[in-house]
């Protein structure tokens, strides 16, 4: 019976971390925008990251360089 008086307030704190680390996530915008980066992960765009396209872009560059 005497550990209660130990354990309702540690979880009276850790309660309170929890709705102060909410009420922090809530303010700094972390729910603003749910569905953005699940929509953001099907439209990336990968083209510059290409290795085949940049030796294009480079052969392309040399014919028009003159020597």
């Amino acid at each position: 019976m005497e550990i209660l008086y130990l354990l309702i307030p540690i979880a009276v704190i850790v309660l309170a971390v929890a709705i102060g680390a909410l009420i922090w996530a809530v303010r700094s915008g972390q729910f603003e925008d749910l569905e953005g980066p699940a929509h953001r992960i099907l439209m990336d765009d990968d083209d510059p990251r290409i290795p085949r396209r940049r030796q294009e872009d480079d052969a392309g560059e040399d014919k028009d360089r003159p020597t």
